[in-house]
């Protein structure tokens, strides 16, 4: 399958950093040509791509890139999410998300983004009007945030406060006046120039209290849904469960994850970290055995069984069907709460709280009730975060629709008890209307439209829900299903077949992954278009599903969305088997060129599976004048080409880092070289790591440091919260880097305990003027001290000078690649050795430091 968009630029008008910005220096590829190349990592991959700058990333002079942590999906599939600054400012707005398969191809791109930024990043209002603006967002305010200034990426950039305003909000909404019990964390966006607010969203997610039209079924089991014909508060006759088991309200008895302490049991999940159940003190309930509820529907115990069986559901259904590891993407939770006082369930962005029915007879925890708090969390920890305008607070309900109907059927319960269908609600009957929502016809309830308009994007976001909720089952189900499901209409009169439910899952959860800032119902049918196209390479059937169900709810085709399906498997996310992939390497790395002068490199593909494809060549990073050519331009996977850079007269001696682009059919590929363009010289020493020249670690046997020794190898990024610490080397694979693992924490391979020192052979330098050249960086928390340091010595004879150094400091510093010039002509024909050193000295800190492209020239 050819797709059709490559590093496709959706339109957008809306976050551990682990790569710093781009900066004029040197950078390398990896390995030339090994027999069988290795899969790179596809955050390297990702990395090169954007320090190439490509026009879709509309890069104004003073932004920077910032990569996020990366998830791993269905199919193999990396998403890999970058921030973006400028001027140092936060970008709202301004994220991307590169999607790879497993062996580091390029697949696509989304770009949060439509033009260059330009502003003036002065505010003229004060951070303390803002947050008085800010205070009067909200009805009953009890903390204000400082406010934090950004630029919001509309136009060519709108410079903002950000401020969070918490505490409790009865704002008169769309559907009913918000309850005094439901906690408010609103974040409001004040233009720093007019003090005018520009939008705000509350990261509470509340139901809304909602009456269904006339046409609606009136009680669960009523046709029309899957329920049962139970009346509902009524409590069915409790089963005994087994030991270690819960007996639900509306699940009956089921096995659900508790621990152990002593001879105490606790509804805390031993298996799935940051799960619990417990009342309104935020506690897990205790007791002395481990046999949990009643079956009673006023029983808060009972209610925790029913919680956290949906939790432990919608956990295995994120990692057996989904490929998501956990709540959060990367194996974390989230406690459940009942008891609440009011006719409603929340979430706060750190917990779901679960209410009870308006006649007060069952607690509001049924699994899709529970497992759409729980979706608010997966769009919370996704790409782009939760917060944004009106339209995607509708989409983000929405999505808690999905994960509830997704758990539901993955659950697959029986009756009595609660089975798999697509309305929301049914079995607990909040406000005893039936269902609050209705997936397969959105319009059962008053005011939730079937199908999208102009209007939609303003709606209550529960009833702007509707929209994607219809277009999710027809996905799934098609119109006429053959299971037991409702029929569904269509805005367009088309019949449709659906893919099934777990298939339409694997697709809205890629779609999830590349999210931005801002999310609009085209963004997502573009997202999940390039989804399908890039989660079943081999047929078209998905492709041609999600179109024909998109256009049944009257959503309009996005700019540059896919439009056609050709088949064949041309690109994907395993990167093996029939998807088709291809390497990309360079021959030499290094090169020089003389201003006036012309160097060359062999450019060569191989096909290393599936079948060969059209690849075109491009380069960037070239300094200013200087140009590169290609011939042939292209050649089919499996063929090789040669770049010639020409630098014309005049241009300034320095090193720079050149991408080199594969523009293949199915997908892209990248790969570096180091080019240096200085006066008639020579290179005496260079050291790009990508081969052993003898470097030896701790070569006085004098060291200190217990852990984070220096080593060369391939290192693995880390970072803490927003700081990065350990970066991928500069270019290529290999630099010299103190503990190159990553370890379950980023504490776990940093430097410990003292100093770290490493040596290089024995180097001869000749007469006349010589320059070191190398990157660099030093990294670390606010734990660090001014004892702390990375620095060079120069080894010459039995005198030891030090030449360069850095000082750690209680400020953190994120890891950013730096370029070292140091003057050794004063060791003109003495032969040298050069010594890193790095400490952690004094308190302990969280220390990383790295060297790459280690050269001594001549000239």
């Amino acid at each position: 399958m050819k797709r059709s968009i490559k590093f496709t630029l959706l339109t957008a008008i809306t976050g551990i950093s682990l790569i710093s910005p781009v900066t004029p220096a040197v950078g390398r590829a990896v390995p030339a040509q090994p027999p069988v190349p290795s899969p790179e990592d596809p955050r390297t991959s990702a990395d090169r791509f954007i320090q190439s700058q490509p026009p879709p990333l509309f890069t104004a002079p003073a932004d920077e890139f910032h990569r996020q942590e990366d998830f791993v999906g269905a199919g193999g599939l990396h998403y890999i999410p970058y921030t973006r600054t400028h001027d140092g400012l936060p970008v709202f707005g301004g994220d991307f998300v590169v999607v790879s398969n497993n062996n580091g191809g390029l697949l696509s791109t989304f770009i949060a983004q439509r033009q260059p930024l330009t502003l003036d990043t002065t505010p003229e209002i004060t951070p303390a009007r803002a947050a008085a603006i800010s205070r009067r967002q909200i009805t009953d305010p009890h903390r204000v945030s400082a406010p934090r200034l950004l630029v919001l990426a509309r136009g060519s950039g709108r410079l903002a406060y950000e401020t969070v305003v918490t505490g409790r909000d009865r704002t008169q909404g769309f559907v009913s006046t918000r309850s005094s019990r439901i906690p408010s964390k609103m974040h409001v966006f004040v233009d720093a120039k007019t003090g005018e607010v520009i939008f705000k969203d509350d990261e509470v997610k509340t139901e809304d209290i909602v009456r269904p039209s006339s046409e609606a079924p009136g009680t669960p089991g009523a046709a029309g849904t899957s329920g049962t014909t139970r009346t509902p508060g009524t409590t069915r006759e409790p089963r005994r469960a087994t030991p270690g088991d819960g007996t639900g309200y509306y699940n009956g008895p089921v096995a659900i994850g508790t621990s152990k302490s002593g001879t105490t049991y606790s509804m805390t999940d031993s298996t799935r970290s940051g799960v619990q159940c417990g009342g309104q003190n935020g506690s897990a309930y205790t007791k002395s055995t481990d046999t949990w509820g009643n079956g009673s529907g006023t029983s808060l115990e009972t209610a925790c069984v029913d919680g956290l069986y949906a939790v432990n559901a919608e956990w295995d259904m994120l990692r057996s069907w989904l490929g998501r590891n956990g709540i959060n993407g990367t194996g974390g939770g989230y406690p459940v709460q009942v008891g609440l006082d009011d006719v409603n369930a929340y979430w706060t962005g750190e917990y779901a709280n679960f209410g009870h029915t308006q006649d007060g007879r069952r607690q509001v925890t049924p699994i899709d009730v529970v497992a759409h708090e729980f979706g608010h969390a997966i769009f919370q920890n996704t790409p782009g975060g939760a917060i944004g305008d009106n339209e995607k607070g509708g989409l983000n309900e929405s999505t808690g629709d999905i994960y509830g109907a997704l758990t539901e059927f993955y659950a697959n319960g029986k009756a009595p008890y609660d089975t798999p269908d697509f309305s929301v609600g049914e079995k607990a009957d909040l406000v005893g209307g039936g269902p609050i929502r209705y997936m397969y016809k959105p319009s059962l309830i008053s005011g939730n439209p079937d199908c999208y308009s102009s209007s939609v994007p303003g709606l209550e976001v529960h009833a702007g829900a509707g929209v994607q909720n219809h277009w999710f089952y027809l996905l799934a189900e098609g119109t006429n299903p053959t299971d037991g499901q409702p029929a569904s209409p269509t805005c367009n009169n088309t019949t449709l077949t659906g893919i099934g439910i777990q298939k339409a899952g694997q697709i809205f959860m890629s779609a999830l992954n590349r999210k931005t800032d801002t999310w609009t119902h085209q963004l997502v049918r573009k997202a999940t278009l390039q989804a399908a196209l890039e989660l079943f390479p081999g047929s078209c059937a998905e492709f041609n599903a999600v179109k024909g169900a998109w256009d049944a709810v009257s959503v309009p085709a996005a700019s540059g969305e896919p439009t056609t399906c050709t088949g064949g498997g041309s690109s994907g996310g395993g990167g093996g088997g029939g998807v088709s992939d291809f390497s990309l390497t360079l021959n030499p790395q290094t090169v020089s060129a003389q201003p006036g002068q012309r160097s060359t490199v062999a450019v060569t593909t191989q096909t290393t599976s599936g079948s060969a494809q059209r690849v075109t060549f491009s380069a960037s990073g070239l300094p200013s004048g200087a140009t590169a050519s290609f011939d042939p331009a292209s050649v089919t996977s499996g063929g090789s080409s040669t770049m010639t850079i020409t630098v014309p007269a005049g241009v300034s001696s320095g090193s720079h880092k050149v991408i080199v682009t594969g523009d293949g059919s199915g997908l892209d590929r990248t790969a570096a070289l180091v080019l240096t363009v200085g006066a008639a010289g020579g290179i005496v020493f260079d050291d790009t790591f990508e081969t052993s020249l003898n470097w030896t670690a701790n070569p006085s046997g004098t060291d200190t440091a217990t852990a984070g020794r220096w080593e060369r190898g391939v290192p693995q990024p880390t970072s803490s919260g927003q700081t990065p610490l350990q970066l991928t080397a500069f270019a290529g694979r290999n630099d010299l880097v103190t503990g190159r693992l990553a370890g379950a924490s980023a504490g776990d391979y940093d430097i410990d305990g003292g100093t770290t020192t490493v040596r290089s052979p024995e180097i001869t330098l000749p007469p006349g003027k010589l320059t070191l050249t190398f990157s660099w960086y030093l990294a670390h928390l606010d734990n660090a001290t001014g004892d702390d340091f990375f620095q060079l010595r120069v080894l010459s004879g039995t005198s030891s000078t030090l030449v360069f150094r850095r000082l750690g400091s209680p400020v953190g510093r994120p890891g950013a690649w730096q370029a070292a010039t140091i003057d050794l002509s004063g060791y003109a024909g003495k032969p040298v050795r050069l010594l890193f050193e790095a400490a952690d000295n004094a308190t302990p800190s969280l220390i990383e430091a790295a060297v790459d492209n280690v050269r001594i020239a001549r000239s």
